[in-house]
């Protein structure tokens, strides 16, 4: 008999499944609503979610065994960190996972957007040759700012270096010689907004960081500058972005995520000067397997009391 029960709501790959049979009996619930999470959520050790399921304080409240929630992917804003702690439940994610994948997508929505792949595409697709319409920007020598220069930052600095590009690294939580050994040259928040030519996101939404790129922001940085965001909706203030394009102080945009997603055809999305992805950051096959291993480990480790690698709460 297995030793443990684990409900997944979301989906995982094989290979994730394949670890925690092992060990436990594992159910799968994809569709489930969160008014069932709640009726059935009492019956298991463990939970595994993606982006998907809302982890609230309810289904705390109703877990009466659960004892570790597992988030494969990185970020845990779906998950009430607070009421984990309160109903003694550990919550661990999967961060190494995605970097490759997020860092990947981050240049080709940067090169997307200066060489307007997107429009030049639909232009052609719709019978249209806009050959001398589309005069692009090239990445070389430009100055790229990174706002947050962990794992995934810090990957996209390093693929921009081979691009030949100048890296700034601004990192509330990172020391200056840090940012330095991991390829960016350290800088505060308003030296970056007033020298980068593209500036690209890479830090969770938080209380802090919520809204940082606003009004204020754009207007200190550069007449024609490119800003990318694959990290999480909200980092953004949307309708600042959107008067910045309008106003032509931001030449592009190209976004990952949005405030609210699905965001529905806004005047953002529908923006000529916008290439827009459905949060598609963490989707290739090698870092869904990844991140499908690793949680499964997590998690197991959690319910066996061995220690952890990547404990959010």
């Amino acid at each position: 008999m297995a030793a443990w029960k684990i409900l997944l709501t979301d989906g995982l790959e094989e290979n994730g499944k394949e670890i925690l049979r092992k060990s436990a009996e594992v159910v799968e619930s994809p569709t489930i609503t969160a008014e069932e999470l709640l009726t059935v959520v009492g019956e298991y050790d463990a939970l595994i979610v993606r982006g998907r399921t809302k982890v609230t304080p309810e289904v705390f409240a109703a877990g009466k065994k659960l004892k570790v929630v597992g988030r494969a992917g990185v970020g845990v804003d779906n998950i009430d960190l607070a009421a984990a702690r309160e109903h003694h439940v550990t919550v661990v994610n999967s961060p190494q996972a995605t970097t490759v994948s997020v860092a990947e997508l981050t240049l080709a929505l940067m090169l997307s957007s200066v060489r307007e792949v997107a429009r030049a595409d639909a232009g052609l697709k719709a019978g249209k040759w806009l050959k001398k319409e589309l005069e692009g920007r090239e990445l070389y020598t430009k100055t790229l700012g990174v706002i947050g220069f962990g794992r995934i930052g810090s990957s996209v600095a390093q693929r921009a270096r081979a691009f030949e590009m100048k890296v700034l690294g601004y990192d509330p939580k990172l020391p200056a010689a840090e940012i330095q050994a991991r390829g960016g040259e350290p800088a505060s928040l308003d030296e970056l907004l007033a020298q980068a030519d593209i500036i690209t996101m890479h830090l969770p939404l938080t209380d802090q960081s919520r809204g940082m790129l606003n009004t204020e922001a754009f207007a200190k940085m550069k007449p024609g500058v490119y800003v990318i965001c694959a990290a999480r909706g909200g980092v953004i203030d949307e309708a600042a972005l959107l008067a910045a394009l309008n106003s032509g102080k931001v030449a592009g945009a190209a976004l990952d995520v949005y405030a609210t997603e699905p965001p529905g055809l806004t005047e953002l999305v529908s923006h000529p000067k916008v290439v827009g992805t459905p949060h598609i950051g963490a989707q290739t096959v090698e870092a869904q397997g990844r991140a499908a291993h690793d949680i499964a480990e997590e998690v197991l480790a959690a319910l066996a009391d061995q220690p952890l690698r990547w404990k959010v709460a």
